[in-house]
């Protein structure tokens, strides 16, 4: 059995949180279209111990299972936003701060009047 990784051993509370937040929305979606957790995780074509572990929100169970779940819900789209570049304010304010403040000619003035 391979070894876990730190942060799935011990994942920060923000990770964890987020995590369960996912897995009970999940779990809600799934409830509302009165699905079963057997043949959701056959749709997808895992176990339902693997589905179930997602909706529990397990820090170890593969991200492939969040996904795939939203896609067989129909909520794929909801994952577009994850991580957007366009989003990330801090990103962008960082490459900002490192690129030039002013641009440089190479060329020489023009002094043709």
């Amino acid at each position: 059995m391979p070894r876990l990784s730190k942060i799935a051993q011990h994942p920060p509370a923000a990770v964890e949180a987020a995590l369960a937040r996912l897995g009970r929305n999940i779990r809600t979606a799934r409830l509302r279209r009165r699905i079963k957790l057997e043949e959701l995780a056959e749709r997808i074509g895992v176990s339902r111990f693997a589905l179930a572990d997602a909706e529990k929100g397990k820090p170890t169970t593969s991200v492939v299972i969040y996904a795939g779940a939203l896609w067989a819900l129909g909520l794929i789209g909801d994952l577009e936003g994850v991580a957007d570049p366009d989003k990330d304010a801090e990103g962008k304010a960082l490459e900002r701060s490192r690129s030039p403040k002013k641009a440089t000619s190479t060329r020489s003035p023009d002094n043709d009047f």
